[in-house]
């Protein structure tokens, strides 16, 4: 086929040897599949931040470090500069997400860097050298759905392990291996540890396992695997093997209001004495 203008340089370069079709178009992303030396790989082409169709990318940008103050202040502004930093980010999140998930032992495909925009990574195969199907595409019996969604819930606690978490999984970026499902499409993860919006992205990312699973075996639709894996995180005794029933204890307590009022005034008398012997000083 031909070269699309995004793949020339990589050719030019020998980074890629021929370009052999598209494999899909996403919200994100064109994904070719490539031939480089004897192994065919996968050249994932982002698109412009104009064409994504992606929405809130601010709460997934929450907590990643930007290399400087003024590609921050460009960012917020929305200038020509700040709307190129943060291309580089989006896209840099992939890559570097790629290598630390791979690193960790999680399934995601091995990365081979990122050039003029475009990330080189391994093509996930069906064991015959075709692409392997996305898990939307896949029926199960209801033992194998229980052993897959296990398999998966395992793979998020690697993640989480990792210190990161995908923010967009579902049965649409899962590819299904011979060997079992492999985690794709990474640009928005987040850091678990700096962003505020990390439980509510990692329970749903589990929750979207259960419902689609739950289609083969309904058992899964009442478990709580993405609280109780939070709970545990927040505990810092969360491990790759750590034991999980899918059950969560709910804390029926009832609030001491009395106790809380008491606190909520002591806590104003002592800013106020803390104010008035402030003032008092600087009478002095």
């Amino acid at each position: 086929m031909k070269t699309p203008a995004r793949l020339q340089p990589l050719v030019e370069d020998g980074l890629i040897d021929e370009v052999l079709s598209q494999l899909k178009s996403g919200k994100e992303a064109i994904v070719y599949l490539v031939r480089c030396g004897t192994t065919v790989r996968c050249a994932k082409i982002y698109k412009d931040i104009e064409k994504r169709s992606f929405r809130q990318a601010a709460t997934y940008r929450e907590g990643r470090k930007v290399k400087s103050s003024r590609a921050a202040r460009a960012m917020e502004k929305g200038s020509r500069f700040g709307k190129q930093e943060l291309e580089a980010a989006w896209q840099n999140a992939e890559v570097s997400a790629l290598y630390r998930l791979a690193a960790a032992g999680v399934r995601v495909p091995q990365p081979h860097g990122c050039f003029e925009g475009v990330l080189l990574m391994d093509l996930v195969d069906d064991g015959a050298g075709r692409p392997a199907p996305r898990l939307s595409e896949v029926a199960f019996t209801e033992e194998e759905a229980l052993a897959c969604h296990a398999q998966l819930v395992r793979e998020v606690v690697r993640m989480l392990c990792a210190g990161l978490v995908h923010g967009d999984l579902s049965e649409y970026n899962i590819l299904m291996a011979p060997d079992g499902p492999v985690i794709i499409d990474l640009p928005q993860a987040v850091d678990a540890a700096g962003n505020n919006h990390a439980q509510t992205m990692l329970e749903r990312d589990v929750d979207n396992l259960a419902a689609y699973f739950g289609q083969f075996a309904p058992e899964l639709l009442s478990t709580r695997y993405g609280r109780e894996i939070w709970n545990i995180y927040e505990s810092g005794l969360l491990t790759p093997d750590s034991e999980l029933t899918g059950e969560v204890e709910e804390d029926d307590t009832p609030a001491d209001l009395d106790s809380l009022l008491r606190e909520i005034m002591d806590a104003r008398e002592e800013a106020e004495r803390r104010r008035l012997a402030a003032e008092a000083q600087d009478e002095d």
